[in-house]
């Protein structure tokens, strides 16, 4: 129900913008803002973990409940992956993104085949990097793809990282990957899914958007 909403919501904003004569350069950061927040909001109305509050500090990151729990359910991997996460989340919390990142490669060097930790590396070093996928991130996603071909974990979050940018149309082609890669019966498919669903109300607004001159 709670997708439902939030479809209908971003529908609405598009909408509202399309009749107010945005210009069409400045859509993708509209949509890329809306799409980062879909995932989170979905799975805090299932998670069962409190939100987290964030302290004034340098340059403080949230990270939602929510957004722990998909990524528990989408990459559980190894034992003590989700220690280390979370680890880099504290760091990331305190505003610490360079410390956040050294957690990550601390834990790489000690287990360099686990796609789950590059895949983390790579959404460190993007925040880390103001939201920009720097060779060195998509250099840490691709890693986490050869590490685990199967997992939709670590295109998943390839996307996010696209979306941050607002480049949906890549972030699109790797949510895809990640939805063929998901088991039918997951509980996190239908909300890869209904991301897709907004990105592509997004790109159709976008076509029939009003030219700025």
């Amino acid at each position: 129900m709670g997708w439902i909403l939030l479809l209908l919501i971003g529908c609405a904003s598009i909408t509202v913008l399309w009749f107010a004569g945005l210009a069409r350069g400045l859509w993708m950061f509209v949509a890329s803002a809306l799409m980062l927040g879909a995932a989170g909001y979905a799975w805090q109305q299932r998670a069962t973990l409190p939100g987290h509050p964030v302290e004034a500090d340098s340059k403080p990151v949230e990270i939602e409940g929510g957004l722990v729990a998909f990524r528990e359910a989408i990459m559980p991997g190894k034992p003590g992956d989700a220690r280390i996460l979370t680890a880099a989340d504290d760091k990331l919390r305190e505003g610490n993104t360079e410390a956040a990142v050294q957690v990550m490669l601390d834990a790489i060097a000690r287990d360099p085949g686990d796609a789950v930790l590059w895949a983390g590396l790579g959404s460190a070093v993007a925040t880390h990097d103001g939201g920009q996928l720097s060779p060195t991130a998509l250099f840490a996603f691709r890693r986490a793809m050869a590490l685990g071909p199967d997992q939709p974990g670590p295109p998943f979050y390839l996307g996010m990282a696209y979306a941050q940018t607002g480049d949906l149309a890549t972030a699109k082609i790797s949510w895809l990957r990640a939805l063929a890669l998901t088991p039918r019966d997951a509980p996190y498919r239908i909300d890869i899914a209904e991301q897709l669903a907004m990105i592509d109300q997004f790109q159709a607004m976008n076509a029939n958007a009003p030219q700025k001159r």
